[in-house]
């Protein structure tokens, strides 16, 4: 890249901001446009000063790093390299992933392997969109089990969304294409829906057809139209029909 790196640093200790912001100064190609201590502050700075890459530390009281990553929005999403003391489960997570981890202290020689692999990120924002769901996904207690935790990715023309599961209402096939309905708009996936299918599996999505998936929790309405032929309207009001194969399935979800 010819300009420089915007680079946000979020970490409720001053001391491993400083070694950072003193490391990442030496470090050529990084502009450090500001620093936040708190995930409050942090997703504030983020929406206002649109970082390019951002070090999130983990373990912050009130917001931790992964709620940060969770309540993300916006179509300028940040490269975000993970900061941690001791969160075995998160290393393990990222290891294998797009996205990278420092664990403190953290030193120079790993600090700049982890900007080089944040570099190979920027101009790809489907990859970052990805990442981040990733992380969001990640559970780091108990309560952050629920749909609501994870996210889809979903794009309108060049914009890429994190989009929060239960916001989602359905997802259907048009042809190659597999688009994303929530109450307002609708977005292309960047799965096949089969691909989805697997992703959701024991979640509140249903198989509803061979083109279609819903969510269990907006059906508003199962009509039957024929014998085997059965109708679920949604709460935007969007009808999908049930194939005969499934029709018990959804019968049975919508009793419990």
């Amino acid at each position: 890249m010819d300009r420089l790196i915007k680079t946000l640093i979020v970490d409720d200790e001053p001391v491993a901001r400083q070694i950072l912001r003193e490391e990442l100064n030496l470090i050529s190609g990084i502009e450090l446009i500001g620093e936040a201590d708190d995930g409050k502050e942090a997703l504030r700075k983020i929406v206002d000063l649109q970082p390019d890459l951002v070090f999130l530390d983990l373990q912050m009281p009130e917001t931790s790093g992964f709620e940060v990553v969770r309540r993300l929005s916006g179509t300028h999403l940040p490269v975000i390299v993970i900061v941690t003391a001791f969160h075995e489960h998160a290393i393990e997570a990222f290891e294998a992933g797009a996205i990278d981890y420092l664990l403190k202290p953290v030193s120079a020689e790993r600090l700049r392997k982890s900007v080089e692999r944040a570099k190979g990120l920027l101009g790809r924002p489907r990859e970052i969109a990805r990442s981040l769901a990733k992380i969001a996904s990640v559970q780091d207690a108990p309560e952050a089990a629920s749909a609501g935790s994870r996210k889809m990715v979903g794009r309108i023309g060049r914009d890429y969304f994190l989009l929060d599961l239960d916001e989602i209402l359905a997802l259907y096939a048009e042809g190659v294409l597999v688009w994303i309905v929530t109450a307002q708009r609708r977005f292309l996936a960047s799965q096949t829906l089969r691909s989805v299918e697997s992703s959701l599996a024991d979640s509140c999505f249903q198989r509803v057809h061979r083109n279609a998936i819903v969510n269990i929790n907006h059906v508003r309405q199962m009509t039957a139209i024929t014998s085997h032929r059965w109708v679920l309207t949604l709460s935007n009001q969007q009808e999908f029909v049930v194939s005969k194969r499934q029709a018990h399935n959804i019968r049975r979800l919508l009793q419990h």
